[in-house]
C-alpha cells in the first residue's frame, strides 16, 4: 500500500509535516494545505480509530463522532490490516502523556 502513494512530492509533504513544532504550527500549515472538510475528516478518522482501539461498538462511535459505518469499517480495516500507522501515533501520544493506556485522551 505504501508503494502506491510513495513519490517525491509525498516525501516532501511528509518532510514538511515533520518540521512542524507546535500545534499552532500545525493549525497554520494544515489550514493552508487542506479544506476544513478534509481536516475534519482526518480528525474524525483519528477519533474513530481511538474509539475502536477502546473496543467501542459501531453505534456508539456513530453517535459520538458522526462518522458513517463505512468510515468506521474502513478505519477498522486499517487498524487490522494496515501499516500500524494509527498504533504508532497512539503509542507516541501515550509516551507524551496525551493518551492514557486505554487510548483515551487525557483531555476528556
Amino acid at each position: 500500500m505504501i508503494n502506491k502513494i510513495k513519490s517525491e512530492s509525498m516525501d516532501l509533504l511528509f518532510e514538511a509535516v515533520l518540521t512542524l513544532e507546535t500545534v499552532d504550527d500545525c493549525y497554520k500549515f494544515f489550514d493552508d494545505l487542506c479544506t476544513s472538510i478534509e481536516l475534519k475528516a482526518f480528525a474524525q478518522r483519528l477519533q474513530v480509530a481511538k474509539q475502536l482501539t477502546e473496543h467501542r461498538v459501531y453505534n456508539s462511535i456513530v453517535n459520538e463522532t458522526g462518522a458513517s459505518t463505512a468510515t468506521i469499517s474502513r478505519v477498522n480495516r486499517s487498524l487490522r490490516d494496515g501499516n500500524d500507522g494509527y498504533n504508532i501515533v497512539f503509542d507516541r501520544l501515550k509516551e507524551k502523556g496525551l493518551l492514557n493506556q486505554k487510548g483515551k485522551s487525557n483531555e476528556s
